[in-house]
């Protein structure tokens, strides 16, 4: 076990990798820029970071036609922490015919990421193309969370189960029975986003289970949205300042904004546009500081950004048609997983400032 300074070391190191080059950046033209959009494009292999004319600005993975470490596959998450980005690795399944030229057989990724400006590697939990659950493995990570414990929320789907892990690679917590499914007390049915709440509960989207569930850090249910029981393939949930709870209820076609008491105060269904995907299975909505919600509009290709009138403000890819550029997002996008702004979503209900752990043991 290392020495008690060394940890301490370790994560003053971690913070200056992390912190510093907000400053350094402040000047930038370009990357890392509020007001920015980070997008998972989940099968062209990559996350980009694009303006609000679409503009391709920054790039990781080396598109569609590459399966390699040194792209992401099938990346499902991405935010910005500090200058570096935390990104998902979830691969790509079997299937006929194949979601990516060269997995017809499946792909698997299995890694999470902290990259850097230049595509360097700074973190990472998982090992690329291994499937398993022992230490340092994963099975389909879909989302990832920063916290203010300098610890990663990691939804760790195929292995039901969403987990905290430290920077030395240790889980420190879990909720959920890894490779159980259930609906039972600590147990999950294809999990897929999990956010850190300011009363330190975590918000969880139990897909499979048709509901969002907040549970305290004894692994405590404490509250569950269902929007009414109606609820079907729960994406993503996250919990807005005003205490309601923003859902993306994916087989439904539609994002809800529930109150405290589940009941629906705002809805937006994706499908209605003409020559849209009938089921587009949209899979992130995050609702903005200005009151604007950023949708991923899985199968229709395309991230859209609605005003609360219902009108869709912004689009980047095209209309239920992939595709794949490097200069603008009017060349396509194929799937999109999950969309931010940067500066505005990190994964955390605000306020919350870094701070440092009191200790990294790994118990």
């Amino acid at each position: 076990m290392a020495s008690y300074r060394n940890k301490v070391g370790a994560i003053l190191s971690m913070f200056c990798l992390l912190v510093a080059p907000l400053f350094a950046f402040a000047g930038a033209q370009e990357f890392n820029q509020r007001g920015d959009l980070l997008i998972a494009d989940q099968f062209n292999n990559r996350v980009i970071e694009i303006q609000p004319d679409g503009e391709i600005v920054w790039q990781f993975g080396r598109g569609p036609n590459d399966i390699s470490p040194n792209s992401i596959v099938g990346t499902n998450d991405a935010q910005r922490v500090g200058s570096l980005t935390l990104m998902a690795g979830t691969g790509v399944p079997a299937a006929s015919p194949p979601l990516e030229p060269k997995c017809a057989a499946g792909c698997a990724d299995n890694r999470v990421l902290l990259v850097d400006k230049d595509g360097h590697i700074e973190w990472q939990y998982g090992q690329f193309g291994v499937t398993g659950s022992g230490p340092n493995q994963l099975n389909t990570p879909v989302q990832t969370t920063w916290t203010p414990r300098f610890t990663v929320l990691i939804t760790d789907q195929g292995n039901q189960r969403v987990i905290e892990v430290n920077l030395n690679k240790k889980i420190v917590w879990q909720y959920g029975q890894t490779g159980v499914m259930g609906t039972g007390p600590d147990q999950l049915n294809n999990p897929n986003s999990a956010e850190l709440l300011e009363n330190g509960h975590v918000l969880i989207a139990d897909e499979n289970n048709n509901r969002a569930i907040e549970v305290d850090h004894n692994k405590n249910v404490v509250h569950t949205f269902t929007v009414g029981g109606t609820a079907s393939g729960v994406a993503f949930a996250s919990r807005l300042p005003n205490g309601n709870t923003l859902i993306t209820d994916s087989n439904n076609s539609r994002i809800v904004e529930v109150d405290p008491a589940d009941h629906p105060v705002w809805t937006y269904l994706t499908n209605l546009q003409t020559g849209s995907n009938p089921v587009p299975l949209p899979t992130r909505a995050v609702r903005t500081r200005t009151g604007k919600t950023v949708i991923s509009d899985q199968f229709n290709d395309r991230v859209i950004i609605v005003d609360m009138a219902k009108h869709i403000v912004a689009q980047y890819g095209n209309l239920n048609h992939p595709g794949y550029g490097t200069a603008n997002t009017s060349q396509g996008l194929n799937a999109p997983y999950d969309a931010k702004v940067v500066g505005d979503y990190t994964g955390l209900t605000p306020p919350f400032e870094f701070e440092f752990p009191s200790d990294t043991d790994d118990e």
